[in-house]
């Protein structure tokens, strides 16, 4: 098993995945480490919906059918689709990274929405993690959340499994629903695609940097 750091330093967002599933017991146990996340009052603010293989598919191509049908996105909690500021021009250098490494030029639009639809279906990842947050709870709950998302990943990647954190699969709350069988209420904030990573798939190619550090953290006091 990597160490931590290494964990941080080579978890990335796959795009592309072997069919190969995960084994139920591996599954079971990155799931098991995620829940150690820390939560206000230890409350543990999430629903874990995991969708897997023929099921995942189903879902993904209802969801991809609506967007081609031109049916509009209707997420539990509104989504910004463009920033402003620094946060735009990092969302501007990401797509550049992204769709250059897939060889998709910024004119070509069918190619660029060819790829967003790939979201939809999770990626072609043999699992999928849906994430709720429970009635009741609002925005310091959702960051509980995100926390866990994160811990989750970095569990998955400490064991080899590729994973990607997708607000799109979040866009088409019912169709998730209706085809889970889950009743109205919890929120579906985002989902997680996962399995092994593709190597040969282009979009795995796409790096992204981060900010500079005294971009993000302002220090107060002696230290």
């Amino acid at each position: 098993m990597p160490d931590f750091d290494t964990v941080l330093r080579t978890r990335q967002s796959v795009r592309g995945y072997t069919p190969q599933p995960l084994t139920r017991a591996l599954i079971d146990e990155v799931f098991s480490l995620a829940a150690l996340a820390p939560s206000n009052c230890n409350v543990q603010p999430w629903q874990v919906h995991v969708v897997s293989r023929a099921v995942l598919r189903a879902l993904g191509h209802a969801m991809t059918e609506a967007a081609r049908s031109g049916q509009p996105p209707a997420p539990d909690v509104p989504m910004i689709s463009r920033y402003e500021g620094p946060f735009r021009h990092r969302q501007i250098d990401a797509a550049k990274a992204l769709y250059g490494a897939m060889g998709i030029a910024r004119n070509d639009h069918d190619g660029r929405a060819a790829a967003f639809l790939r979201n939809l279906d999770a990626f072609g990842a043999p699992h999928a993690a849906f994430l709720f947050l429970p009635e009741g709870f609002d925005l310091r709950e959702a960051a509980d959340l995100g926390g866990y998302a994160q811990t989750l990943m970095l569990a998955m990647a400490s064991r080899g499994i590729g994973s990607c954190a997708q607000g799109a699969l979040s866009l088409y709350p019912e169709i998730v629903r209706a085809h889970l069988g889950l009743v109205q209420g919890p929120r579906l904030i985002m989902g997680i695609a996962f399995g092994y990573k593709d190597p040969d798939h282009p979009a795995n190619a796409a790096h992204t940097d981060r900010a500079a550090l005294a971009d993000i953290v302002h220090h107060h006091g002696d230290t």
